[in-house]
Formats: C-alpha cells, structure tokens, sequence
C-alpha cells in the first residue's frame, strides 16, 4: 500500500499541460455521416447513433476499465452515453445550443481539445529515460528511496501578511512549539494544528532534504509562498525502505513526465517568443512581467475620475529552519 502512494508529490510539481486528460465531446462523432466509413451501431436514441467506435473511445478513457470487467465497462459507458444523447437532444430542442453561454462553453472546449491534441504531439517526440538515468535518481534521492522515512509530525499553518515583518523576523528565533505559538497569538494571527505520520512522498520535493536531515523534536519553519507558512516538528520517524526494483517503474514514469514537461514548456516559450501579443485594456500591466514575445499594450481605460487600476505586487519569499 506505501508503494502505491510513492510520487504523488512528484505528480503535483509537474506542469499541468503534463497532467491533462482528453475527455470526449458530447454529441461528437466522426463517423456520422460518412458514406464511406463503416459504422458499427451501438444504439439509437430517436434518429440519431452512438456508435461502437464512441463507446471504445470514452471506455479507453476510463482508469478503471480492466480487461475483466470491460463488457459491464461497456455497458455502463453506453447507457451514461445514451442518457448524455437523450440531454444533447432536449437542449437543442430548446434551442439552449443558440444560448451565449452555451456558444462560449463550446468554443472554449474545441480550444481546449485542440491545445490538447498539440500538446500531447509534442509528448509523442520525447525519448524514455536512459537505465542508467533511473539508477541515478535512485542513488541520489535516497530521502525518497534507500532511506525512506515515515514522520511523525507536529504542524502549524497559518498566513503572515506584509505588516508582520517584525514577527516575520522573530519566528526563526523560536526554540519551540509553544512559543512560536505565543508570538503568533500576541499579533493576533490565526492558526491551524495537526499531527501526523507523513512518509518521505507526502512531504514536497522542494522541502524534504531539510526534513530528512531532521532529528527528533527540531523545528523547521517553511515559506509555502503566498504568504503561507508551515511550521513542523519532528517527533519521531521510522525507516521503511523502497528497494530499486520497485521503484524503478515510478522512477521511469517520473523522469519521463518531467521531461515531457520540460520539453513542452520550451517549446511553449518559442512559441511565446515568436507570436505577437497584444494586451488590452486592464489586462495591459500584465507586461510588466512578460519577455520574449512580441507585445504590444494599449492604454488601459480610466474612469471618469481619472484613476486607473491599482499596479498587483509579487512577494517572493525563502523558506528557513530552525534547528
């Protein structure tokens, strides 16, 4: 069962573009229509087919289809198609394919599916990882594998916001839980407790070094950026070791994901670079933060006193511990 949850925090740092999902279209069906392509029916709600090619196409997007139950997967991917079918036609019926609303879900979906479809062309031309690329990580991530680790935790979370400098300096001088929870209490912050056993996968990538190299009862206070800050302190910990063997799969689909993500946000960012990009109105000071591409920025409009939005600020911060 431990197995099964090593990486869930390697997931959560790739790009999203890594992590999508195609997810079929309502009322979509190449094969509709075509004279000369053989349409294999697999039911018909008033005039119109769901064919077996859609059922194959939603059912090979479901996780949970298996080769044993892949009939009853069948059948209930149907039946979910023909309910969808017997909806697609009531709204049209009353003309809600017409509605601003719905035209705007539609176009933005066909974007997305096509960003989509780009994207995942993109992930078709990067390579598997070299063996001796999986053996590496293994030997230099040993927090996550020959020397994993459950933790057994005391928290603190809470937000400090830009008029708590002072209290932003005084906490990495707290030798202790309780007081850290005095000066918390003393300028009125809000916090949140909590106490558990975490294994080395459930703890973010970015901190799990300074976790690792840990002993019982120090005290190490995190930055989770956006003025969130974690406190933890280590009560105990125990080993529970990942032998290569069995990491080596998760290690492969991690580096390849991660490469993939690389990759794609290259790729994105020459895109970026050679496009022309025209930002208007409130969405102007955008560029501010924006190289590379060609951009162009209108004025943004006043009101009629004369103001303008007011100029966002970016709070970047580093995390610190306390031994």
């Amino acid at each position: 069962m431990r197995e099964s949850r090593l990486f869930q925090n390697l997931g959560r740092e790739l790009p999203l573009c890594v992590l999508l999902i195609v997810v079929p279209i309502a009322g979509c069906d190449n094969t509709k229509g075509d004279p000369k392509q053989v349409t294999q029916v697999a039911a018909k709600v008033n005039s119109d087919e769901i064919t077996v090619h859609r059922v194959n196409y939603v059912l090979g997007r479901t996780e949970s289809s298996t080769t044993e139950n892949a009939e009853n997967a069948k059948r209930e991917v149907l039946e979910k198609l023909i309910d969808q079918e017997i909806a697609r036609q009531q709204a049209i019926k009353s003309e809600l394919d017409r509605s601003p609303d719905v035209v705007q879900a539609i176009e933005a979906a066909k974007a997305e599916i096509l960003a989509r479809a780009f994207l995942e062309q993109l992930a078709a031309n990067v390579p598997e990882p070299a063996v001796w690329e999986v053996q590496k990580y293994y030997q230099d991530h040993t927090e996550l594998f020959a020397q994993r680790r459950i933790f057994d935790i005391e928290e603190l979370m809470f937000t400090l916001g830009e008029d708590l400098a002072e209290l932003r300096k005084a906490l990495p001088e707290a030798g202790s839980m309780p007081q850290i929870i005095s000066l918390l209490q003393s300028n009125g912050v809000k916090y949140a407790t909590n106490r558990a056993a975490r294994s080395a996968e459930q703890i973010p990538l970015a901190i799990l070094p300074k976790v690792h190299a840990m002993k019982p009862g120090d005290i190490g206070l995190f930055d989770r950026g956006g003025k969130e800050f974690h406190v933890l302190r280590l009560v105990a910990f125990k080993l529970e070791p990942v032998d290569e063997a069995t990491a080596t799969a998760r290690i492969q689909r991690f580096l390849h994901n991660q490469r993939t993500g690389e990759y794609i946000a290259g790729a994105l960012k020459a895109l970026r670079d050679q496009a022309t990009i025209e930002y208007a109105g409130e969405f102007a000071r955008r560029e501010s933060g924006t190289s590379g591409a060609n951009i162009t920025v209108n004025p943004t409009p006043q009101s009629e006193s004369g103001q303008t939005a007011e100029q966002h600020k970016s709070d970047v911060n580093t995390g610190t511990s306390v031994q």
